[in-house]
């Protein structure tokens, strides 16, 4: 059973994990969906949040979300209400957009706060902004913020079983009443982007005849994730010399010096989407454009299953497992290692042979096949 509504600043005692749906005497018509921080698992979200607005229909439904990420779903009919984090930052003025975001969340009065991060700040949050029900996953010690607190479905003896963050996420709206949101992830255009993509590639010489080959090689977890730019330079040159391929290196901020070693280490030319990066509503616009999409285990991978786009994807510290969906035309190149998968950010061994033992061989083959199939 939910709690009764507490006042922000008032601790009651913890009520019971649920795995059964909530009832809600009347149907809640203002709700706060707390978003992911991460680029990639708010693309994975997608699924969850197209289905919370079918089960509440008739609710006024703000979403929460780091600024940044609001062009990941710029275009869909999702963003009519927005709000965003503040920077966390002890400045005067971070200080200031705090209290100003806490004030705007209390005057919207919500009747219920979902959760998707298991941060100990999101539940915070929304317990000081008094939203009457509070739902999400009971883990890392913040139970007795929530009025609904439900099971972790993975939980293990010493941590979790890996389980794809889409099924992660439809526990939750297993909770609220909503059927499994399957993981048909969605990503949506906006004009804009899309101009700026296209001008872009013509002033750079890109032929509209040519294959199209993105390379995201950065990695915003950690250093462990990203394949050397010597390989991804002689893949792309393989792929010049047999495809005539155009090739387009778009990093993230501060990913450049990657980028740019990949440039400069072809002998084929390639266009390098520097001064600016692309934005992530621009970069969804280059993505959906490729023929092949070729990176890490990175936030645009989600973006060429969103989108349909074909993928190569460098796989190495990481577990498959939690970003597995049943659609999409990815081919997965790694090698199983004794010490992997670790998840550290940085690779304590002299070798890193997760990635070192993924060959140039290996990639080009599996791009090959992607081209083939697609052009």
């Amino acid at each position: 059973m939910a709690l009764e509504y507490i006042l922000p600043g008032t601790v009651t005692q913890e009520s019971p994990a649920v795995m059964h749906t909530l009832e809600f005497k009347e149907e809640p018509g203002r709700v706060l969906l707390v978003l992911p921080t991460w680029v990639g698992d708010v693309v994975m979200a997608t699924p969850f949040v197209r289905a919370l607005f079918m089960r509440f229909p008739d609710a006024e439904i703000t979403l929460l979300m780091n600024h940044h990420l609001y062009p990941l779903l710029e275009g869909s009919p999702w963003v009519q209400h927005c709000e965003f984090w503040a920077p966390r930052k002890k400045t005067a003025e971070a200080k200031q957009q705090q209290r100003e975001l806490l004030i705007r969340l209390k005057a919207r009065r919500f009747d219920l706060a979902v959760m998707l991060p298991n941060s100990l700040r999101s539940a915070w949050l929304c317990f000081r902004a008094g939203a009457k029900r509070r739902v999400g996953f009971s883990r890392d010690g913040r139970g007795l913020l929530l009025t609904d607190k439900v099971e972790v479905p993975n939980r293990v003896a010493g941590g979790y079983q890996p389980l794809p963050l889409c099924d992660y996420f439809a526990v939750l709206g297993d909770a609220l009443g909503m059927e499994h949101p399957g993981d048909r992830l969605a990503l949506f255009l906006t004009d804009q982007a899309n101009e700026a993509v296209e001008s872009r590639l013509l002033k750079d010489g890109v032929l509209p005849e040519q294959p199209l080959v993105v390379l995201c090689p950065g990695a915003n977890f950690g250093a462990s994730k990203c394949w050397d730019p010597k390989r991804f330079a002689a893949v792309a040159d393989r792929l010049v010399n047999l495809h005539n391929a155009a090739i387009a290196i778009s990093p993230g901020p501060g990913e450049e010096p990657l980028a740019e070693a990949i440039r400069d280490n072809m002998d084929a030319p390639s266009f390098l989407l520097t001064q600016p990066c692309l934005t992530l509503g621009e970069l969804k616009s280059l993505i959906v454009r490729a023929d092949l999409l070729l990176g890490n285990d990175t936030g645009p991978r989600h973006f060429g299953r969103a989108l349909d786009t074909p993928r190569v994807t460098v796989f190495g510290p990481t577990e498959q497992r939690w970003t597995e969906t049943s659609h999409g035309d990815e081919t997965i190149v790694n090698v199983d290692v004794p010490c992997g998968p670790c998840h550290k950010k940085v690779c304590p061994l002299d070798e890193q042979v997760c990635m070192t033992q993924v060959t140039v061989e290996m990639v080009t083959e599996a791009c090959e096949e992607q081209l083939s199939s697609s052009c």
